[in-house]
């Protein structure tokens, strides 16, 4: 399932030992090097300082309607005790607000959103909110993950065509038309081998 990273933020955690809410989701905690998401930051009146308020991404059973289930509030830990978790806290990593340019250093604009893949926990596709004067012919870019280059502290490096291969054609031909059924989140490729088959 893809969904936005901002609407993981206030979620509700479930508990199937308690039977309801024992949580809300205040952060997503990523690892920079692979855009992942490795665990949930979250407060609620049931976390203390014995229980811990990070939840790893393991621990999430599935997602419903009424928020992410867990088995019990244990499956809670402390970041600062688990290592692998320790470290990427340390780094205090956010993919919203980085800058987004190309490797030719062209500016796209700034990262204001981004989709992630619940299956694997990657980042899909990051939405690039455009500078005030490029925003009134494209007020956001979508870009996919496999035109990221670079993730540093500070931008987001990509491919110097994705910008050419975002913007819309003046002028739509015959050959351009994609049905307008199609997945906006599958992979660019897929929306070509559509155009292929209709010609």
């Amino acid at each position: 399932m893809l969904i936005n990273g901002s609407r993981l933020i206030d979620i509700p955690i479930l508990s199937l030992h308690v039977g309801g809410e024992i949580a809300r989701v205040t952060e997503l905690i990523m690892n920079p090097n692979n855009l992942k998401i490795i665990a949930f930051r979250v407060e609620g009146p049931l976390i203390r300082d014995e229980v811990g308020d990070i939840l790893p991404i393991e621990s999430v059973r599935e997602f419903s309607g009424h928020g992410a289930i867990i088995d019990s509030i244990d499956e809670l830990i402390n970041g600062e005790e688990v290592v692998r978790v320790r470290d990427i806290l340390k780094l205090n990593f956010s993919l919203n607000g980085l800058k987004v340019v190309t490797k030719k250093k062209a500016k796209l604009g700034k990262v204001s959103d981004y989709i992630l893949d619940t299956s694997s926990w990657r980042v899909h596709q990051i939405i690039v909110q455009r500078p005030i004067l490029k925003s009134f012919l494209d007020p956001e870019l979508i870009i996919s993950r496999q035109q990221i280059i670079e993730v540093n502290d500070y931008e987001v490096i990509i491919k110097d065509e994705t910008e050419k291969s975002q913007k819309k054609s003046p002028v739509a031909t015959p050959a351009d038309f994609v049905p307008n059924f199609v997945n906006p989140f599958r992979e660019p490729d897929f929306a070509s081998d559509i155009k292929s088959k209709q010609s």
